[in-house]
């Protein structure tokens, strides 16, 4: 059977010049082979440099451009729209296998059983997929457009490309946008001379981290914020939620390795260790007392930030003036093993024996399928723990703030790092949770060198309450203080920012700074 030649690679002498794009459109399947090839090779390639897909803005901006750039490619070698499908689906069978054994949940098995599972699929297979082929769709239309060329069907395609366009295009300003957090202003509506309101990335044990730092006056003590998870990124909540320490503190809030904008110092996992997250927190406890000339920092650890504030506490003492807990932790094992027989109990007296069979599955913590089973419990705490109204100035600075689950329309974040909030929170949580099985302060942390205030909420699950009174009682330490707040539940710190504000200024300063 006769072939048929591209007429543009046809001579004026009827020969058909002997070279490599003649032979690729001569024979279709050179051009899907082709096609399949680059998404193989542009795979394994960026695999390497990023397991996880990109994870900040400059990797992003580059996936998004190489990919129209391989896109183009495909489509001029294949000459069709088709190469889009051949190309995508290289690419992401080889991703899927070059991830194999990675760990974290985001690239774990596929689970759609639940808004847990769909939300862990979208950032993250679903956001590696947005950034790189939506790129390459446009590229493939292009390189088809070139060798395909011109005429009244073909002008139909420019509409979708244009469309197609304006939309990377759009995904790579929205990438490109910088994060930023507003400055602090005086009454006058202008930014209070002398005061500091930056994002920064500080080296901390070998990985770049993000860190916020905010107040008034530079020369104000510093107080070190340590979010809950692992895996939580605070950067906005904890600006808006703690907001009136910025008068009289320094307020440093920190993305620990793997979470928000730290998410990229996930890798290698191998450094993702409770005892790296203690070294990690003394190595931005030593960077602040350095950078604002101060001999030591306050410390004030939220839920799993109170675990990490405390063994941070007890490693380097000399490094803080007091340690401030809020829905203190103690036995993350005989917490969780409380909150199951509750919520089984919870479940029998209502009579929803789909739950009590669910949560039996689940089996006696520790949880083997963690963090589902984890956030499935998680979706029942409020009907385990007391009703109760918070203060009004916590829930209109929550609702002023406007920022989201998560705090993700907050300013402080950039669009990659919008989906690193929830990738870190999974995929930490799943990496770090196995490892805080054997803490339980009530033996392994019976005295602090330095003075300890709990912010206790009357209506925090009783099975982190209980515990954390138990510990609080044995625990020697130059001073103590259990504050309890009748209408506060697990993180009566922020639920109660502007009496915390007070009691630091008239109370634990006094007493402590300089100490």
């Amino acid at each position: 059977m006769a072939t048929t030649t591209h007429p543009s690679t046809r001579s004026t002498s009827g020969v058909h010049p002997a070279t490599w794009r003649t032979a690729v459109w001569e024979h279709r399947w050179v051009g899907a082979v082709s096609a399949i090839g680059l998404g193989v090779l542009t795979a394994a390639g960026s695999s390497i440099p990023m397991p996880r897909g990109p994870v900040n803005t400059v990797e992003t901006l580059v996936a998004i451009g190489m990919s129209v750039l391989v896109g183009i490619l495909a489509g001029y070698l294949m000459r069709s729209r088709w190469a889009f499908v051949l190309l995508a689906v290289a690419f992401l069978a080889t991703y899927e296998l070059t991830r194999a054994g990675l760990e974290g949940a985001t690239f774990g098995a596929i689970r759609l059983d639940s808004m847990y599972g769909i939300v862990a699929f979208v950032v993250g297979r679903g956001f590696h997929a947005l950034v790189t082929l939506l790129p390459v769709a446009l590229g493939v239309s292009i390189g088809a457009a070139l060798v395909r060329g011109t005429g009244p069907r073909r002008g139909l395609a420019i509409v979708p490309r244009a469309i197609l366009s304006i939309a990377v295009l759009g995904l790579a300003v929205l990438v490109a946008l910088p994060a930023s957090t507003p400055p602090i202003l005086g009454a006058d509506g202008q930014p209070v001379p002398g005061s500091i309101a930056e994002l920064r990335r500080i080296e901390i044990g070998g990985a770049e981290q993000g860190i916020l730092l905010r107040g008034a006056d530079t020369d104000n003590p510093v107080l070190l914020y340590l979010s809950g998870g692992p895996g939580q990124s605070d950067l906005a909540f904890g600006r808006v939620l703690l907001e009136p320490l910025e008068e009289d503190f320094v307020v440093a809030i920190w993305d620990q390795r793997g979470n928000g904008t730290s998410y990229g110092a996930i890798d290698p996992a191998s450094s993702m260790t409770l005892d790296q997250a203690v070294r990690d927190t003394l190595a931005v406890a030593e960077y602040l007392r350095s950078q604002f000339d101060e001999e030591k920092i306050y410390v004030l650890g939220e839920s799993w930030g109170s675990t990490l504030g405390v063994l941070a506490v007890q490693r380097q003492p000399e490094l803080f003036h007091a340690y401030i807990g809020s829905g203190q932790m103690v036995s993350q094992r005989e917490t969780d093993q409380l909150i199951w027989r509750d919520l089984l109990a919870y479940a029998e007296g209502i009579g929803d024996w789909a739950l009590y069979d669910q949560v039996l599955t689940f089996g006696e913590p520790p949880y083997r399928d963690s963090p589902w089973a984890n956030s499935f419990v998680l979706g029942y705490y409020e009907a385990l723990a007391p009703a109760y109204s918070p203060p009004a100035a916590y829930q209109e600075r929550g609702q002023r703030a406007g920022l989201g689950m998560f705090g993700v329309l907050g300013s402080e974040y950039g669009f990659v790092d919008k989906a690193n909030i929830f990738r870190g929170l999974i995929d930490s949580f799943s990496i770090l949770y196995p490892q805080l099985q054997d803490v339980d302060f009530r033996d392994d942390v019976t005295r602090l060198e330095v003075p300890v205030y709990v912010f206790d909420g009357a209506n925090e699950l009783s099975g982190r309450r209980a515990l954390s009174h138990e510990w609080f009682e044995a625990l020697s330490a130059p001073s103590k203080a259990l504050i309890t707040y009748a209408d506060a539940g697990h993180a009566p710190a922020f639920e109660h920012a502007d009496d915390l504000h007070r009691l630091m200024v008239d109370e634990i300063v006094p007493a402590t700074y300089g100490g």
